[in-house]
Formats: structure tokens, C-alpha cells, sequence
């Protein structure tokens, strides 16, 4: 026997209750009578009515609220085996992890946003598996494709400009290696979603684009930062903020390349949009793209379903209270 909503089990705990006001009722109800009237007179009154068939009619209101609290518990027994499919799609997250992504223009800074943007993605799946790429000068699978959320966040969360020590932004090799996290004969049933702030050093991430098209991957890029421009901080050896410099000593100001994401977008089918301090974009391209995309089946396993059985205790619970009503509490005329 199990029962799915057993916190209404404490109400219980009401029964003892119950039971000690009827007595107490009782008792103070006796004293009243004893105050206003004789004892021979009590005993004319209350003549009629039979004491057994008061704490019969008692008993039968007790078990009829006994028998509701068991009912609205939810009592389940028995099982049958049911095949339970869970259907989505396959998505992949490509952080930019460079040290661009330390700028404050999006605050606290460029990285720990996008981070948090995608914690907050992740109640919105539905049954999604997601998976996660980090790049800079390169770009490696931190998360293969799963099923388990929990087991992300922990990739997720190891995420810093240091996981990776060669510098610079590959957006092609990000894709690159977002391809190779996907079941590789599929064409459908997957997305790419690219935070970065699209100033890309190396490779041809257009051409790259346009391979990825061609596997039916639509990629959704997010631009972080300002075309403006920022400056990098850093921290120095003795724990001091300063900003990035170049070999030249100048200062290092990084830009948001909205153009490139946006062809990159636009040669997959997908979309962009720009992330700001108060809205990051995250949730609008998967409830209003991704989630349209063609889903597939990604899992299928036997669970157990038990019957539920909460009307045999609410049967019972009517009867007791239908019978406490009918029944009189006057002594049967001999």
C-alpha cells in the first residue's frame, strides 16, 4: 500500500481530537443540565434518548472522518508496468571562455552571466538532452549530450577564462566540435546555441556555418558586450586589478562582432539575439525556436503505475456519515 499525497496522513491527529471533544461535550453538557434541573427531572428528560446510539452514532462519524483523511491520502495498490517515451531534441552550448568574456559591460562579468543565463534555461527542457562546449583558441566537449541536468551544472559550473590555455576566440572550432557532439547520421532533432562576443581570431567560422547547415544543425548565436567596446580586467601577480594589454602594451578593448553572429545565424536557419544586463535571450530562443524544432525519441524504459484505490475509502467514508444521519438517537418504543 502506498499513498500519493501522505501528508494528509497527519490529519489524523485530528481523530484523538475529535474524540476527546465529544467527551468533553458530553460531560459539560451533564454538568449544565445538573445546574438547571433536578436529578429526577434529568432522568424524565433524556428518558427517550438511548446512550448507546449516541456513541454508536459517534463511532460511525470517527471512522467516516478516518475514512476521508484515507481516501484524500491517495491510497494506491497494485501495479501494472507502462512503457514511458521521453521525446526532445539534442542541444549543445558553446561558451565562449576567452579572457574577453571577463568584461563588465553585462555584469558581474561577460562569463558568469552567460553561466547564470543557462542555469535558468534548463527548467524550461522537456525532456532535452544538452550538452556543453567550451572554446577560446580551441575548443573542446566539457559536457557530452545527457539527460541529467544536475551532471551539467557541475560542468557548467567548472567553466573559467582558465580552462583553456591557448587564447584568442575560434567560433569555427567551437562549431566544429559542437558537430561532433551530435549522433553524426542524424540531420534534424538539434541546435547549437553560441554565446560569445563574436570577435573571432582564426579559422572561417562562415564556411563553418554553412558545413554546419549542410548536417541540418541550426545554430543560434548570443552576442555578449557592447559594440563600443570595454576593457579587460585582470588580475596581476600580487592579487592587483589591472587590464588586459596587448604586445605593445597598449590596453586591449574587446567588441561585441554582432555582424558575424548574425550571418552565422542566418546561414543555419537560426536566429540571434543580443544579451543585455536585463534580458539575456536564453528563454525567448527556446520557447519561440528551439522548441519548435521536430523532436525524436531519447529514451524508453518500464515504470510502474499504481492503481489508484482512494474510492473505496470515500465509499466508506459516505457510508458512515449517511448512517450517522438516519439513525436516531431516541430508545426504540417497547
Amino acid at each position: 500500500m502506498k499513498f500519493g499525497q501522505s501528508q494528509y496522513l497527519y490529519l489524523l491527529w485530528l481523530i484523538p481530537v475529535l474524540i476527546g471533544f465529544y467527551v468533553y461535550a458530553y460531560k459539560k453538557r451533564t454538568k449544565l443540565l445538573e445546574r438547571f434541573a433536578a436529578s429526577g427531572l434529568i432522568q424524565r428528560l433524556i428518558s427517550e434518548v438511548s446512550l448507546k446510539r449516541k456513541r454508536f452514532k459517534t463511532v460511525l462519524l470517527v471512522l467516516g472522518v478516518i475514512s476521508l483523511i484515507l481516501a484524500a491520502a491517495g491510497p494506491k495498490y497494485g501495479f501494472r508496468w507502462q512503457e514511458i517515451k521521453r521525446r526532445g531534441i539534442d542541444i549543445v552550448i558553446a561558451i565562449d571562455t576567452s579572457k574577453s568574456m571577463l568584461s563588465e559591460d553585462v555584469k558581474p562579468n561577460r562569463l558568469e552571466r552567460a553561466k547564470f543565463a543557462v542555469k535558468e534555461l534548463l527548467p524550461l527542457l522537456e525532456g532535452d538532452r544538452i550538452g556543453l562546449v567550451a572554446f577560446a583558441g580551441t575548443a573542446f566537449t566539457q559536457c557530452p549530450l545527457t539527460l541529467d541536468y544536475s551532471a551539467f551544472v557541475l560542468s557548467l559550473d567548472r567553466i573559467d577564462t582558465d580552462i583553456i590555455p591557448r587564447g584568442g576566440t575560434a567560433i569555427s572550432r567551437a562549431i566544429s566540435a559542437a558537430l561532433k557532439a551530435f549522433p553524426t547520421k542524424e540531420k534534424k532533432h538539434k541546435a547549437l546555441i553560441l554565446i560569445t562576443d563574436g570577435e573571432d581570431h582564426e579559422g572561417d567560422p562562415i564556411k563553418m556555418a554553412q558545413a554546419a547547415d549542410k548536417q541540418g544543425l541550426k545554430i543560434y548565436t548570443v552576442g555578449i558586450g557592447t559594440t563600443s567596446g570595454e576593457l579587460i580586467p585582470i588580475t596581476d601577480e600580487q592579487g592587483n586589478k589591472i587590464y588586459l594589454k596587448d604586445q605593445s602594451g597598449r590596453v586591449v578593448k574587446t567588441r561585441l562582432d554582432a555582424q558575424t553572429l548574425r550571418t552565422i545565424a542566418l546561414k543555419t536557419k537560426g536566429a540571434y539575439v543580443r544579451a543585455t544586463n536585463t534580458e539575456f535571450g536564453l528563454d525567448k530562443i527556446y520557447s519561440q525556436k528551439i522548441a519548435k524544432i521536430e523532436k525524436k525519441e531519447l529514451q524508453s524504459k518500464l515504470q510502474k503505475r499504481y492503481e489508484e484505490r482512494y474510492s473505496l475509502p470515500l465509499l466508506f467514508a459516505l457510508g458512515f456519515i449517511l448512517l450517522e444521519m438516519l439513525i436516531s438517537e431516541r430508545r426504540k418504543q417497547q
